[in-house]
């Protein structure tokens, strides 16, 4: 049986993509951080991240992006548009995206009345009293739910200590909340039960990055690193090329899952750049005047 046939909750992950939803973040008024986080946290495991996507608070940009995502990429994750406001779209949208009906997660309800705390501006808010606040607190809690499709399959609690679950709709795409504290921890907790199905499910394992420090100008290695690319392109290493403007050295990149490959390729492209392979860019840069006095 090939990974195509299998449910997408179940196949192997080779991809990631990740939709950032939000106007906040268009407009300037927040750094999306999220997506640089998530790109480190798939390096990590030897999860190829594909794509990364900013767009607003919009319903019809949030369908066209995650069908389109869920479709192309093994594991998609969306960060922002699940609070309590009018403008927080991001459940409804992708429901309708599938063709979902929105619906009262119990568990995830009765998680939040047990450890999300009383803001102390809402001194007379009760959880059984129907109110404004009630209601803005619930769309938190109201996911998109298949009724052909286990409970635990469309929502999953990794924390203890959070109530926030991370909503899973057409097997791949995880619905993150744009709080980077948040969207950070949720992550972490949730890769052991990622590991199983990861190519190389050795946690640590995945995905390695060897710089090199050049002098020479990337004009010069220009030629060499264009035939060692195509040279290991079909054992998954990847060669780049970086100019570090400003500074007299530039850096070279293998990047790659085949850490025997790259470890041989050391002293070749050492020599062939007359470079050094480094732990930081910076490793071999010469002084600054400003230390040079000291």
């Amino acid at each position: 049986m090939t990974s195509s046939v299998l449910p997408k909750n179940k196949r192997t992950i080779h991809t990631a993509a990740c939709l950032i939803i939000g106007d906040e973040v268009l407009g300037g008024k927040t750094i999306d951080t999220n997506s640089a986080f998530f790109a480190k946290w798939c390096f990590s495991l030897g999860i190829q991240l594909k794509r990364v996507e900013v767009i607003a608070d919009d319903e019809s940009e949030i369908i066209e992006a995650v069908r389109r995502m869920s479709d192309r990429y093994d594991f998609v994750v969306t960060s922002g548009g699940i609070g309590p406001t009018h403008d927080d779209i991001t459940y409804a949208s992708i429901a309708r995206a599938f063709s979902l009906p929105l619906k009262l997660h119990t568990p995830a309800f009765e998680r939040m009345k047990l450890l999300s705390k009383p803001h102390p501006m809402q001194p007379t808010f009760d959880w059984d009293t129907p109110s404004a606040s009630l209601t803005a607190k619930l769309r938190m809690v109201e996911l998109p739910h298949d009724a052909a499709l286990p409970e635990d399959e469309q929502a999953i609690f990794v924390a203890d200590d959070m109530w926030v679950p991370i909503a899973i709709v057409n097997g791949n795409v995880h619905i993150l909340p744009g709080v980077p504290r948040l969207f950070e921890r949720l992550l972490e907790h949730l890769k052991p039960t990622l590991l199983p199905r990861l190519v190389n499910p050795e946690e640590g394992k995945g995905i390695y990055r060897y710089l090199f420090s050049t002098p020479l100008p990337e004009s010069t290695v220009a030629g060499y690193l264009t035939e060692l690319a195509a040279r290991v392109a079909d054992r998954g290493v990847k060669v780049g090329s970086y100019p570090r403007w400003g500074n007299k050295r530039n850096t070279v990149t293998l990047v790659g899952t085949d850490k025997a490959l790259m470890d041989a390729l050391i002293p070749e492209v050492e020599r062939e750049v007359q470079g050094k392979k480094v732990a930081r860019e910076d490793e071999l840069d010469p002084p600054s005047d400003a230390e040079e006095e000291k």
